[in-house]
């Protein structure tokens, strides 16, 4: 358990570390965002006092350790272009992306389960070729073009929901109301979202499922004459499941993150489409404190995986000893 902790303690200084130096090793500077298209014409005492306002005139390890000492006391620093305190910005975006992405991870699992079953169930039938045909063309599809094709049909050629955004704007809804209003503006990038997501949680049960129909197990419960359904839902589905919930735990540490290309396609107000607009204006700060919370959301899915697993499985604590 120690070593696994200080290979975590190592990635979380890794990961610090490229939070900051990789969104300095981008071309482009943000004083051209801050000053503006004019940013040529800059005096040069401008230019300087520009600069020392945000720190970037000192040397790269100084910033580097200014910003190490920053986050050991719980400050993210300030947005170059919203001058708000990043960490207020990041919790006031964050739950619009856990509920797109939360919703999108639950529809995901349970179809890609229910129907991965099924398919091996019935291997080789004509469910098992559809579902399968489908898994790989839905992965091999680019998510911001399932997106713009739903918005086509579903917002413009049929105005059923609404083009972007989470709520109405200048609505002023409020209670069932505002939550109707909320559900209409998810159900597009929801379902492009579950869409997208749905092939691996499908292949993983699939094949899950197939492994566990050949286990020794499984013929001995027919031979003992248990019923079809006993042996699907009391034998195979919970076995198999096992690998699905490991997908699940590590598709967990990735629901702060978002997803960048629906949340930019859609306009939806959450991290993702804010981590796109930070870094298009080169916003340092702001993206330092959106990889941190990313990069924490990740290690902590593993590390709950790391501790849920061996409870749910006898043969890891057998391992694990």
């Amino acid at each position: 358990m120690l070593e696994r902790a200080g290979q975590y303690v190592l990635v979380l200084i890794a990961a610090i570390s490229l939070n900051f130096f990789l969104p300095r090793a981008m071309p482009g500077s943000p004083l051209q965002f801050l000053a503006g298209e004019d940013v040529a014409l800059l005096p040069a005492e401008d230019r300087q006092a520009l600069l020392a306002r945000t720190g970037l005139d000192q040397p790269l390890t100084v910033q580097y350790g200014k910003y190490v000492a920053s986050l050991a006391r719980g400050d993210l620093g300030y947005s170059y272009q919203a001058n708000k305190p990043v960490l207020t910005m990041l919790l006031e975006r964050l739950p619009w992306t856990l509920l797109l992405t939360g919703s999108a991870l639950l529809l995901s699992t349970v179809f890609g389960v229910i129907v991965g079953a099924l398919a091996a169930w019935h291997r080789n039938g004509w469910l098992d070729h559809v579902t399968l045909t489908s898994s790989i063309l839905l992965d091999s599809l680019p998510s911001f073009w399932l997106g713009m094709m739903l918005v086509a049909l579903f917002a413009v050629q049929w105005p059923l929901f609404p083009v972007f955004g989470a709520q109405t704007p200048w609505s002023n809804l409020t209670g069932w109301a505002n939550a109707v209003d909320i559900a209409k503006h998810l159900v597009l990038p929801v379902v492009t979202l579950t869409l997208v997501s749905l092939s691996g949680t499908f292949l993983v049960m699939r094949y899950a499922m197939l492994s566990v129909l050949g286990e020794d197990y499984i013929r001995t419960a027919r031979a003992k004459g248990v019923s079809e359904r006993q042996v699907l839902y009391k034998h195979a589905l919970r076995n198999a499941s096992m690998p699905v919930f490991t997908v699940f735990m590590l598709n967990l540490g990735t629901l702060v993150g978002g997803a960048v290309v629906i949340e930019t396609v859609f306009a939806f107000p959450g991290l993702g489409r804010m981590l796109f607009e930070a870094a298009s204006n080169r916003d340092y700060p702001l993206l330092q404190g959106a990889f941190l919370m990313v990069t924490l959301s990740i290690l902590a899915g593993n590390i709950l995986a790391d501790v849920v697993y061996p409870l749910l499985d006898p043969r890891v604590r057998v391992q694990r000893g």
